[in-house]
């Protein structure tokens, strides 16, 4: 028996080092690609006795981020198994929560109906060489490349399909929405090759609220129905063929508060802003790779849109003719951006509110202005009593004092702003101050005021003047050629 078993640990033994020796020379003289196919073969012979099914989830699918990829980022971050050894661990400065996420390379097992599924987190590193993109491509640099396997028993495949990744994509989104930090979102330094995102964000920690604005209470409540009726209509932007998104124009005198308008509308609905510079892009291109870059439930601001980029006028192809031939040909075009707000590449994506501001709404293309590129223009305007009255109540807790009905019947006269009336709230706590501080304020505005409308009209007085009397002088010139050029009889 000894002598036995002896002979079998003697021929396991040699066996062992003749396959290690053949490994040796396999690797040093057989060349890879024979080693490739030899490993293929082995893997596909071995598979065939597993019932064992994996399904292979990348981060990117062409270049779209894979939604499904982002979701099980989300719901793995609280499933510990056994067989976890390391989880990744986060708390950013403005966020409530400690976030837990899968550490590279980890593997979780989860339950679900009773059927065992097994998560394993891979990330592999490219060479530099293999991570390269030209201009005409519009993948970015990356440095790794990531993907999640999932694997589980090849007869419960109809239930991972149907059942388990659709219950994972409504819990990350559930999850999301309960603990989630809205972010503001700015182009990244080198957006078009630096980085797997092309947006860079800090968290959004805006305090404006619906409750605190000093607007209008009718506009307020028609754009709070107009935004809960846009967020409720998924099925019926579908089912009538449109792309699921709302645009908004709002316009009126700086200090209006358009920007905190945005950052309620953000709050109310848990939508993060991204914030874009149409001055930074190069090319109409560029807008497109943006787009596709910003995620769902977003809000994408692009701020004084006639200074921000100059498309209230069409070039003519007479003038771009004209143009030296030298000069840069890349630039965003009219056309480019209509195409981006209202074109075949604004449906890349759902539930989207784009939102334009201006201080010169006059100044604007009309085809910027027609319903599917901004459907509802909200125009904000001077301080009203109902708005003094707000910030009033938010600034010095008081809803009454002797001093407001003075104060409103100056505001009802006087163009001020509602940043300038909480300004001067701001000066003091005690509520007599800052009420005597506002009307001394509002008086000498009104007197600016009044002395600004008396120099424009005495200026355009002047240039009427000045108009007719080139136009006699013109008249005189013309006689006098006349009588010049008229025959001697």
């Amino acid at each position: 028996m000894r002598a036995t078993t002896k002979t079998i640990m003697s021929t396991i033994g040699t066996i062992a080092a003749t396959a290690m020796v053949a490994r040796s020379l396999a690797r040093d003289y057989v060349p890879p690609e024979i080693q490739d196919y030899f490993h293929l073969g082995l893997r596909q012979f071995f598979r065939r006795f597993s019932n064992q099914l994996t399904m292979v989830i990348n981060e990117y699918e062409e270049i779209e981020s894979n939604e499904i990829y982002d979701a099980a980022v989300v719901y793995l971050g609280s499933k510990v198994s056994p067989n976890t050894r390391r989880l990744k661990v986060a708390k950013l400065k403005q966020e409530n929560n400690i976030s837990l996420t899968m550490e590279r390379n980890e593997e979780v097992i989860d339950t679900f109906n009773g059927v065992e599924f097994k998560w394993t987190w891979v990330c592999q590193q490219l060479e530099k060489s293999n991570t390269y993109y030209n201009d005409h491509q519009t993948r970015s640099f990356r440095s790794e490349f990531r993907f999640f396997k999932l694997s589980f028993n090849r007869k419960h495949k109809e239930q991972a399909v149907n059942s388990y990744l659709p219950f994972i994509l409504k819990e990350a989104k559930d999850k999301e929405q309960e603990f989630r930090t809205l972010k503001i979102f700015t182009l990244h330094s080198d957006y078009l090759f630096s980085s797997p995102d092309k947006w860079q964000s800090v968290s959004l920690d805006h305090p404006a609220t619906f409750e605190t604005l000093a607007m209008d209470v009718q506009l307020k409540e028609t754009v709070l129905k107009d935004l809960e009726r846009f967020v409720a209509r998924k099925d019926k932007y579908k089912r009538v063929g449109k792309a699921w998104k709302r645009g908004y124009l709002l316009y009126g005198p700086p200090g209006t508060g358009k920007s905190s308008l945005i950052a309620a509308m953000a709050n109310y609905l848990k939508f993060d802003i991204y914030d874009l510079e149409l001055t930074d892009l190069k090319k109409n291109s560029d807008l497109r790779k943006l787009l596709i870059a910003t995620a769902n439930r977003s809000i994408l601001v692009v701020e004084d849109i006639d200074c921000n980029i100059e498309l209230q006028e069409r070039v003519s192809a007479e003038s771009e003719d004209r143009k030296p031939h030298h000069k840069e040909k890349n630039r965003v075009t009219l056309s480019g951006f209509l195409n981006f707000i209202d074109g075949l590449w604004s449906s890349c994506g759902d539930e989207r509110i784009i939102i334009f501001t201006t201080n010169h709404k006059e100044k604007l293309d009309p085809a910027l202005l027609r319903p599917g590129r901004m459907d509802v223009h909200i125009h904000m305007s001077y301080c009203t009593p109902c708005g003094f009255r707000l910030l009033a109540g938010n600034y010095l807790g008081v809803e009454d004092h002797k001093l407001f009905r003075e104060i409103e019947e100056l505001i009802l006269t006087t163009e001020v702003t509602p940043a300038e009336v909480a300004e001067q709230l701001l000066k003091s706590d005690e509520p007599d101050v800052s009420l005597a501080s506002l009307i001394s304020f509002v008086h000498t505005k009104k007197k600016e005021n009044e002395e600004a409308k008396g120099k424009k009209a005495t200026e355009e007085v002047a240039a009427l003047v000045t108009e007719a009397a080139k136009d006699c002088e013109k008249g005189d010139q013309n006689q006098e050629s006349e009588k010049i050029q008229k025959p001697q009889v």
